[in-house]
């Protein structure tokens, strides 16, 4: 199983970015893919997550209506574009993979069994 984020970089507050999370194609069965963020000295933190089957899309408050999460399963990819960013917004973006089960909860970083390597987004005020 390969997950890999790319599209980090610098920004201005106020400023958009898209990242992209490519992912093994049997992924896009039936999985569950989440973007999470870890800042310097702060604990992982889930933001979004999309369900591969029926496309269902989840927010955590602090991106619900600034970050858009979506999916081209042509090309097997998770994408996460970030609006309206802001300086609390710089941390390491990671994506990542776990089979959908009902009732889940799924921004706990422990539930996720597929991890890809981390892209720095940095949010210049």
């Amino acid at each position: 199983v390969q997950l890999q984020a790319s599209g980090g970089g610098l920004v201005q507050a106020g400023g958009s970015l898209r990242l992209s999370c490519a992912a093994s194609a049997f992924i896009f069965r039936d999985y569950a893919i989440g973007w999470f963020r870890q800042a310097p000295g702060k604990e992982r933190e889930g933001i979004s997550c999309i369900l591969t089957g029926d496309g269902s899309t989840y927010y955590s408050n602090s991106v619900k209506g600034r970050f858009t999460i979506s999916i081209d399963n042509a090309k097997n990819t998770v994408y996460l574009q970030m609006n309206s960013l802001k300086p609390e917004d710089t941390a390491v973006y990671y994506c990542a993979a776990t089979s959908i089960r009902d009732g889940l909860d799924y921004f706990p970083p422990r539930v996720y069994d597929y991890w890809g390597q981390g892209t720095l987004v940095t949010v210049s005020s």
